[in-house]
């Protein structure tokens, strides 16, 4: 006889106002297996895992566990049935502590006492084994979105469960982060636990995935072996048509010195050390240069710095010749800087307002959007909205009314890049501009970027993808511990290479 499917969901339709998120999809997990979910942006696959793990009821359609019909109404009928959720978006209480995240909800306690010290020890033994660096006693609103993720993979972890959903889990991880993580799903494939991968990195589901099952526009495509297909194949079952996978650009014509940081120092909100230390470069216009470097060396901070968000302790910042380094963020906005951040969440978007008045969020005091009485002209920011969403391809269930909280991941991404892009900045500042995007997506956005350098627009980006800094920028410079320690030409280096210097490898060795 054979084994029943670890978990089935069969003919699931999900809707939302306006959409069919899931529409008829069935799905099949083998025990000890890896399946990945692939699909584009918006494609329905964060909310069929939202299903399985009770944080949405289906309209339709029937879950099995194990060969059983199961209900599942809420998360902790999930975790009830073994089944935990490493979020896209992380479900995490920002003034908690990481310990306190990871053990919430299942606190280990005596007599109504919490046996914190009991719990502290299972989480760093449980860190040690899988690679996950942590600081327990860090609280989350200062950490780094890396660490934000390690800390849901621990919560996890911590719970014993046997059906491990990751959603997007690589999204903000570095690559050797990456190769670890692919190391830990195997580990626990091969310890019997049946994990499902949603990922919109190819190479990633080539490497650790048994199965794929594509989704489309909230349909079903196909389920494959990997072991019987290629990555053109399964982004053609992505997207519907074959994708450009290397960045086409001319040369660069660099001109003028658009952004100059001299002797920049930031502190640190998790450490006494200064997270940027006495930090000089130069971008031109007419030139893409990438920052690289393992997730918590100082990029953060010093995009903070150069755009407003966290003040500098010395140095000065100097955008087209105006001193900004004390300059209000509005200001820096209307000399002509544009922000696409890293936490889209945190940062790029007010999550209940809708997706025109995200659209318009810097611009909505332009007379094209606000009367000489104060009000907002709505009609013309439904239009432009609209103009924005067809150009970029943002996909929302409502248009332009969309509320941003109900939109997927990706298209959150895309509605971002829209408003700071058609800004028409001088200097376009854009961290991870990339991260949780589909191949297509992901082509697209490469695209705005070199055509925004081809226009005459200096472009400064921050990068973890180690592909993306070897194939968009001009110029790399990879930052360790808060220093800019190398200068590179994407064209004569190497992965190998940069990889040494992100880890501080060849430090001593960088002339001053």
């Amino acid at each position: 006889m054979e084994q029943p499917y670890a978990i089935e969901m069969l003919n699931i339709t999900k809707k939302f106002p306006g959409i069919v998120a899931n529409d008829n999809i069935t799905l099949q997990l083998k025990k000890g297996e890896i399946h990945a979910l692939l699909g584009e942006n918006g494609a329905g696959k964060s909310t069929l895992m939202s299903v399985l793990f009770g944080l949405y009821q289906p309209e339709e359609g029937t879950i099995k566990k194990d060969g059983q019909v199961v209900k599942i109404e809420n998360p902790n009928d999930a975790n009830d049935l073994g089944i935990g959720m490493v979020h896209q978006h992380f479900k995490l209480v920002e003034c908690f502590t990481v310990l306190d995240n990871i053990i919430l909800g299942v606190e280990p306690n005596q007599f109504g006492f919490l046996k914190k010290a009991e719990a502290r020890k299972k989480v760093l033994e449980l860190s040690e084994r899988y690679g996950l660096r942590i600081d327990p006693d860090a609280k989350i609103e200062d950490i780094t979105v890396g660490m934000q993720q390690r800390t849901e993979i621990l919560k996890m972890l911590y719970r014993d469960n046997e059906i491990l959903i990751f959603d997007e889990p690589t999204a903000v991880l570095t690559p050797q982060e990456i190769n670890e993580l692919m190391q830990i799903m195997r580990n626990l494939a091969a310890e019997g636990k049946s994990i499902l991968f949603i990922s919109h990195k190819l190479a990633e589901i080539m490497a650790v995935a048994d199965r794929c099952s594509v989704l489309r526009k909230g349909k079903y495509i196909g389920t494959v072996n990997i072991a019987d297909t290629s990555i053109p194949e399964l982004s053609a079952m992505m997207v519907g048509r074959n994708v450009n996978f290397h960045v086409e650009k001319k040369e660069a014509k660099p001109g003028e010195v658009i952004l100059s940081v001299e002797n920049l120092t930031v502190a640190s909100d998790v450490h006494k050390n200064n997270a940027v230390k006495n930090v000089s470069l130069k971008v031109h216009a007419g030139e893409i240069v990438c920052i690289a470097g393992i997730d918590g060396n100082g990029q953060t901070e010093l995009v903070y710095a150069l755009t407003g968000l966290k003040p500098a302790i010395s140095g000065k910042i100097t955008l087209h010749g105006q001193d900004i380094t004390n300059a209000s963020i509005r200001k820096r906005n209307v000399l002509g800087m544009s922000h696409i951040p890293e936490d889209r969440h945190k940062h790029g978007l007010v999550l209940d307002y809708s997706l025109e008045n995200n659209l318009v969020l810097k611009r909505y005091f332009e007379p094209e959007f606000t009367n000489k009485a104060g009000m907002l002209r709505q009609n013309n920011i439904r239009a432009y909205s609209e103009k924005l969403i067809e150009q970029y391809d943002v996909r929302s269930g409502q248009g332009p009314a969309t509320i941003a909280r109900s939109m997927s991941g990706g298209n959150q991404q895309k509605a971002i890049i829209a408003r700071e892009i058609d800004t028409n900045p001088e200097l376009l500042i854009a961290v991870q501009p990339t991260r949780g995007l589909d191949v297509g997506a992901i082509e697209y956005i490469h695209k705005q970027l070199v055509a925004q350098r081809d226009a005459g627009k200096a472009v400064l980006m921050v990068s973890l993808e180690l592909d993306e800094v070897m194939d968009v920028p001009d110029r790399i410079l990879v930052m360790h511990d808060g220093e800019i320690v190398g200068e590179f030409d994407p064209k004569k280096t190497t992965e190998e290479e940069l990889g040494l210097y992100m880890a501080g490898a060849k430090k001593d060795q960088v002339k001053a």
